[in-house]
């Protein structure tokens, strides 16, 4: 192979990996609900406006319902868009309303926050 040909090559296949590291979306379907990354259901809080940006949980209301982060540098994806918190840090938001973990869930698949107070909901 000549020697000119393998920087080319290299930067290639970095490149082709680097877009395949980041091709994971914030959020898929698993067993009929949205789940994170880490495969722990999303919620949807129904005092949020879809189309707002905004989220109406802070405060102990996000500690006990966690925000789903999203990176300063993110971009919507599909049925996924970003809000801007009070604090100015980016959540992900599923058309249009801010979505969330519930802290009392302690692993994937868990769904205790269903409809709590009924006002809480899993993204189906």
């Amino acid at each position: 192979m000549n020697t000119r040909l393998l920087p080319t090559l290299a930067l290639s296949l970095a490149a082709v990996f680097a877009t395949l590291a980041h091709a994971e979306p914030a959020a898929k379907m698993a067993g009929g609900m949205l789940v994170n990354t880490s495969g722990m259901t999303l919620y949807t809080f129904d005092k949020d406006v879809a189309g707002s940006g905004k989220s109406t949980c802070n405060g102990p209301c996000a500690t006990l319902w966690p925000p789903a982060a999203a990176a300063a540098d993110a971009k919507p994806e599909g049925d996924l868009s970003i809000v801007t918190r009070d604090d100015g840090t980016k959540q992900w938001a599923y058309k249009g309303k801010p979505v969330y973990t519930y802290a009392s869930d302690k692993k994937p698949g868990d769904v205790t926050g269903d409809n709590f107070k009924d006002v809480w909901h899993i993204i189906k």
